[in-house]
This record gives C-alpha cells, sequence and structure tokens, in this order.
C-alpha cells in the first residue's frame, strides 16, 4: 500500500470518529470529499468486487484494497454447476399449500450412492412417506388448500397458462378460502372461478368454453361461482379485450404477422364504430382473424377458425359482416 493511499486510509478513519461531534452541514461535505481521489481529485471511482479494490478511473490509483467481498466463496461456471454448489433451497410459492416450506421425501428406492434399497428399508421409506403426507396435511382447511391447488395446476397445464396466472389464482383461492366463500359451493368450481379471475387480470384471458372443458364442474355453476368470487373479494377486473385472443387464434392457425395486425386494426375500428359493444370478445376476435386471413389472401375456413375459438360458424359469420361494415364506417369518414 502507497503512503498516499495509507494517509487517506488514516484521514477516513478519523473523519468517521470525528462525524458525530460535526453539524450536519458538515457531515456531508465529509461525505462528498470522500468520494473524490485524493490523488488527482476526480470522481470518477470504480469499484472492482473481484479484487476487493475501489480504483480511479482517471490515474488508475487504488484508493481502497481488501475490501468484503458479500458474495459466495465458491465459483460456478454453468447453471447446472451453480445450483449443485448453492446451499439455499426453492423460494416459497402460493402455488403449494404449504408455501414449498415442507420436506419431500422421494419417490426413487435408492441410497445416496444411487444403490437400490433392501425389500425392509423400502417398507420402512414407504411409511415414512405415508407419516410424511399426513403430516403435511393435519386439518381439514390444509387438505382443502391441497386439493384445490392442486385442481388449478391441473387445468393451468391444460390451458397452457403461465406461472405467474397460477399464483395468481392460489392467491384468490387462499383469499376465498380465509374469508369463508366455500361452504355450500365445491372446492373445484371455487379453483376454476379462480384460475378464470386470474388469466383475465393477468391480460391472458380464456372463454368460459375452455375453462369448463378442462374444469370438472358446469359452465353455468363457473360462471355463477366466478361472479360471487369477484364480487365478495372486491376484485378489479376489467372487461375482456377481443385483441388479447387474436394472437393465440393467429399462432394456432399459423397465420402471419400482417394477418395478426390486420385482425387488431379490424378491431379497434369496430371499438371506434361502438360495434363491440354487447358482443363476445371471443367470437369478435375469431371473426377478425378470419376476416384478416381473407384480406392477407391466407386461406382460413370458417370451420377451422371454429375449431380454434371454441365458437360457432354462425357467429362467426355475423361478427365477420359487421367487421367489415365498421371498417367501411371509417373509411368513408
Amino acid at each position: 500500500m502507497t503512503d498516499t493511499v495509507r494517509s487517506y486510509t488514516g484521514e477516513r478513519a478519523r473523519t468517521r470518529d470525528a462525524r458525530n461531534e460535526r453539524p450536519e452541514e458538515e457531515t456531508e461535505a465529509d461525505e462528498e470529499s470522500e468520494l473524490r481521489c485524493p490523488e488527482c481529485g476526480s470522481v470518477n471511482l470504480a469499484n472492482d468486487p473481484e479484487h476487493g479494490e475501489t480504483v480511479c478511473e482517471d490515474c488508475g490509483l487504488v484508493i481502497e484494497e481488501d475490501e468484503i467481498d458479500h458474495g459466495p466463496e465458491w465459483r460456478a461456471f454453468d447453471a447446472a454447476e451453480k445450483d449443485q454448489k448453492s446451499r439455499v433451497g426453492a423460494p416459497t410459492t402460493k402455488m403449494m399449500h404449504d408455501k414449498g416450506l415442507s420436506t419431500n421425501i422421494g419417490w426413487q428406492d435408492r441410497d445416496a450412492y444411487g444403490k437400490q434399497l433392501s425389500s425392509r428399508q423400502r417398507e420402512k421409506m414407504q411409511r415414512l412417506r405415508t407419516w410424511n403426507e399426513r403430516f403435511r396435511t393435519r386439518d381439514s382447511k390444509e387438505r382443502n388448500l391441497k386439493q384445490a391447488l392442486g385442481e388449478i395446476d391441473r387445468m393451468a397445464s391444460a390451458l397452457g397458462l403461465p406461472d405467474n396466472v397460477r399464483e395468481t389464482a392460489s392467491v384468490i383461492y387462499r383469499r376465498a378460502l380465509d374469508d369463508d366463500l366455500l361452504p355450500g359451493r365445491s372446492i373445484e368450481g371455487v379453483a376454476t372461478a379462480s384460475l378464470y379471475a386470474a388469466a383475465r387480470q393477468a391480460g391472458t384471458p380464456r372463454s368460459l368454453d375452455e375453462i369448463a372443458a378442462v374444469s370438472r364442474v358446469e359452465k353455468d355453476e363457473i360462471a355463477r361461482t366466478y361472479r360471487y368470487v369477484v364480487r365478495e373479494l372486491k376484485l378489479e377486473i376489467k372487461p375482456a379485450d377481443p385483441e388479447s385472443y387474436v394472437p393465440r387464434f393467429a399462432s394456432d392457425l399459423d397465420l402471419s404477422d400482417e394477418a395478426e395486425r390486420r385482425a387488431r386494426s379490424l378491431l379497434k375500428n369496430a371499438k371506434e364504430q361502438g360495434v363491440h359493444s354487447g358482443k363476445s370478445p371471443v367470437g369478435l376476435a375469431a371473426a377478425a382473424v378470419y376476416a384478416a386471413s381473407l384480406l392477407t389472401n391466407e386461406k382460413v375456413t370458417q370451420s377451422e377458425v371454429s375449431e380454434v375459438a371454441n365458437i360457432s360458424e354462425v357467429t362467426i359469420r355475423n361478427r365477420y359482416h359487421e367487421l367489415l361494415e365498421a371498417e367501411e364506417q371509417v373509411g368513408l369518414a
């Protein structure tokens, strides 16, 4: 360490000792002076965490060294090695009834060296798994939550919904359970309604028919439970936007980006003319995709759009004509 750095470090120590005895204005002035290089007076100081040094970028003077490294003491060169050396577990999640804090016993009947367990050890491990499962759900509320979150995960996987939607649906169901909204209603019905609400909140909506196709309850019960949960929990859910369905329909039909943009343009013109009011957003989106495919010379039949959107061909034809009329009105204006 150079004499300049030693004197500068000693000066900083004396400054810290006397800081409590000085007025606030002088303390702030001292903090500003500490940010300058003692050699050239530059304020361009760079922190090098790898070497534990603070260096002046203008003259290259090492101002501080042997700084404390708050990172891990090990190194990793790929993701697998990083996960292997990490000493922390998985983050907590609302998608599990115990938030992922409990311990799971693996289903593989092998020891730490990968060797097969004996029959007596396998029986012991099976008994431990049974008791572990019983301890994880100690009361009826936890059993209820475990069943519901399993249903949400199953339906979300079938619908291709992302993890953030599953997490939101789990939070909504937990709130419904805490507010005693379940008496008189099925676990599957409230779980399905929670997933439907979460998908609409996240901007990745699924139609009620799509939700009912993967659920174990009827469509009418889902709609009724959804309205009840939204009203009681005071959830802020905007009306479904037809444009939010367009990317998924276009992707399922293998349409180009130009056709998708054309469908969005048709829907925007329909909104300006008020055609969307009182209409099903799924039907409007399906009709816009069908119309856009014809306008861009990408031949798609009504039956194909009907199958993807799970909407009738009659609805597609009716909305198709309404969208084209709205397009003409905008052109004339």
